[in-house]
């Protein structure tokens, strides 16, 4: 172990990131011939170890960096290389911590699927994506390898292929996540072109270019460059509309319900956990850069998704849909948190989101992994994740029900767990920024603590629906329940639950439960004091607020769900708009898709009709004017021209016939030119 810590922390971080990789090589290469997965896991093991003696070694420890030259282009020299600070070393520690156990329930859910060895290699190559975003020390490359997790993404999402629902939403997800590229990119230009460095230590460091730039007299003046003060907004938004479509912001969330089509284990790594946190990273790699207007947007965007995405989630029968709605609203409060200058708190939200996300979709694939095994021994047709075919599943998995109530009480934010600390750092600080600003910007936190309340509802729901009451399709099965029973999740799946489910609780990020500036996560990363002065009373009063809400809406939810006292209607126009996702997704098919089908039919029919009859007109008069200079040229040109030679011919045949060799002839030509002369020179 000694000789392991005195190992360069550049080499551990580069082993992190190649330990995947090289098991996504092995996996190509051998194909179906291994479909165990032991490589794949295997790497990541490796990766969680070079990555927790990376963070051991960096973590609340002087930045280090290493860079070697990739090309020049005239002036400009381009370097490849990383950046090891605690922002970086803890998305390092992250990923491969919640990747380990999501690879080891992958054996025992994944067992048997034709198509594992595609499995075991598409997460092996998104692992390594995700490891290599996180440490790159230059946009550019961070560019890169934002464009191959997203494409490892699309991999996974349609990894049943063979499934239309699949193809349609690997597809979505690419199209839109493309928008944000185009965000990226312009970021990326801009950046170059007032700094002529994309070197996130050169920009961002300490006393880096960003630092060293400030706006005067409407211009944004760099060391380097001048430009419009308005491109260091357009530069904020550009990154901000790249995080929008990876994190599944409003409006450009529409991607991630429907990334459920792929295995759950995939969802609870790549759709929970990890990609979707990959914009969260980004904004918070780049946050010197925006000024007040792109954090108030950002701010204010955070808090339409977090609202918008629970009130759907309110409306979903698909367990996990709800969950995927509601990872959208908790990206949301990291967006509020990044808009009003709390990264920190962001990433505090991150983390925990992290564990309590990937452990509820773990559960959820435990029940519907359970559920699909009945509905096949039972010779029943129904949709195993559908809350209304479920019910008192508590007796046959109690584990399951255990393990997700602790991730349920999490994302909830109930104290003692590790979803209080975190949603709290943005709420209250919300607050406080809020207060500072004026009353109007009260909004945001107040909409904040109504959406807490709601995912305390919603998720309070989910629970109450799947485990409590009797089991909804009992009438149809009792007689064959004895031959294919319900059963609790196998030991595979159960242990990283089990793990996971520790890392929901408070003691892993503070030894204070109710205290989120006691966290070492918050410590290492707040650099700064933040902008607005805290407030000690809303410290009491939120927390207090939320837990009662919470609450109340748990015995609502228990009185309709448990006891069917439910008293609205199901058909009403709210619930249509929120199982819906408020026809958005209709909106987007009659703009966007329709109208493109609609456009191109257009395109069609003025190219039929407009364009070819255009071109049909002009080939009549071309051919037309060919036709008349045909004929000009046979009847008129050559007429002409065989005329003067036929005329010459004829004359040459009348004189030949005087050149024939006999005397007389010729004395009679002479006597003809002599008397012809006499007549002219008589006459002229």
């Amino acid at each position: 172990m000694n000789q392991l810590a005195h190992i360069s922390p550049i080499y551990t971080a580069l082993l992190t990131v190649a330990a995947p990789l090289v098991a996504f090589l092995y996996q190509a290469l051998v194909g179906k011939r291994d479909q165990s997965g032991i490589i794949s896991l295997l790497g990541i093991v490796c990766s969680f170890i070079f990555a927790a003696l990376t963070w051991l070694t960096i973590w609340n420890h002087p930045v280090v960096s290493a860079q070697l030259t990739w090309f020049t282009i005239g002036a400009s020299t381009f370097k490849v290389g990383i950046l090891l600070n605690n922002l970086s070393v803890l998305m390092l520690l992250l990923v491969p911590t919640v990747a380990l156990p999501v690879h080891i329930y992958s054996r025992a859910y994944m067992k048997g699927d034709p198509g594992v060895h595609r499995y075991w290699m598409y997460l092996s190559l998104f692992c390594f994506a995700m490891l290599g975003l996180v440490i790159m020390d230059s946009l550019l490359l961070m560019y890169i390898f934002w464009e191959l997790v997203g494409f490892a993404s699309y991999l996974l999402i349609g990894f049943w292929f063979t499934r239309e629902t699949a193809v349609q939403a690997n597809k979505k997800a690419f199209l839109v996540n493309r928008i944000g590229d185009l965000g990226f990119l312009i970021g990326l230009a801009i950046i170059f072109t007032q700094f002529k460095t994309l070197n996130l230590v050169d920009l961002f460091g300490e006393a880096g270019l960003i630092y060293q730039s400030a706006v005067t007299n409407g211009q944004w003046v760099s060391p380097v460059n001048s430009m419009d003060q308005i491109w260091l907004t357009i530069a904020g938004l550009a990154f901000f509309l790249a995080a929008m479509a990876k994190s599944a912001q409003f409006p450009l969330h529409v991607w991630l319900p429907d990334a459920m089509e792929g295995p759950t284990s995939v969802s609870s790594l790549i759709h929970a956990a990890t990609m979707v946190a990959a914009g969260v990273f980004l904004l918070a790699t780049v946050f010197p850069l925006f000024n007040e207007s792109t954090l108030l947007f950002i701010a204010t965007i955070g808090t339409i998704t977090a609202a918008s995405a629970a009130y759907f989630a309110l409306g979903q029968y698909d367990i996990k849909r709800i969950l995927a709605f509601s990872t959208i609203s908790q990206l949301g409060f990291m967006m509020v948190g990044i808009g009003i200058g709390t990264w920190d708190a962001a990433l505090f939200h991150l983390v925990t989101h992290a564990f309590f996300k990937c452990l509820l979709f773990l559960s959820a694939g435990a029940i519907i992994h359970e559920m699909t095994h009945f509905k096949v021994h039972s010779q029943l047709d129904f949709d195993p994740q559908d809350l209304r075919n479920m019910g008192g599943l508590r007796k046959y998995m109690p584990k399951t029900f255990m393990l997700m109530s602790i991730a349920s009480l999490a994302l909830a934010g109930f104290p003692l767990t590790s979803g209080y600390l975190s949603k709290d750092s943005i709420v209250i600080s919300a607050y406080e920024w809020a207060q500072s600003k004026g009353d109007f910007y009260l909004l945001i936190p107040i909409i904040l603590v109504i959406v807490s309340i709601l995912t305390a509802f919603y998720i309070g729901r989910l629970i109450f629906k799947a485990f409590f009451g009797d089991f909804r399709i009992m009438d149809q099965v009792r007689d064959k329940l004895l031959d294919a029973p319900l059963h609790e999740a196998s030991k595979t799946m159960l242990i990283p639950m089990f793990l996971l489910g520790l890392c929901c609780l408070f003691p892993v990020f503070s030894l204070n439960p109710f205290s989120y500036h006691d966290s070492w996560l918050m410590d290492g990363l707040l650099l700064d004091e933040y902008t607005f002065a805290p407030s000690h009373n809303a410290h009491v009063i939120i927390p207090l607020l939320l837990l009662i809400g919470s609450a109340v809406s748990w015995i609502i939810g228990w009185k309709w769900y448990v006891q069917q006292k439910y008293p609205l209607n199901a058909n009403s126009l709210s619930l249509k708009a929120a199982f819906n996702q408020a026809y958005i997704n209709e909106l987007y098919q009659w703009i966007f898709v329709d109208g493109a089908l609609k456009l191109a039919r257009f395109c069609y029919w003025f190219d039929r009709y407009v364009v070819d009859s255009l071109v049909a007109f002009i080939q009549f008069i071309v051919l037309s004017l060919s036709r008349l200079s045909v004929w000009m040229d046979k009847h008129i040109v050559d007429g002409f021209v065989n005329a003067v030679a036929s005329v010459t011919y004829w004359t040459g045949n009348q004189v030949r016939l005087v050149q024939n060799g006999k005397l007389q002839t010729a004395l009679y030509s002479v006597f003809l030119f002599v008397l012809l002369g006499l007549i002219y020179l008589i006459f002229f």
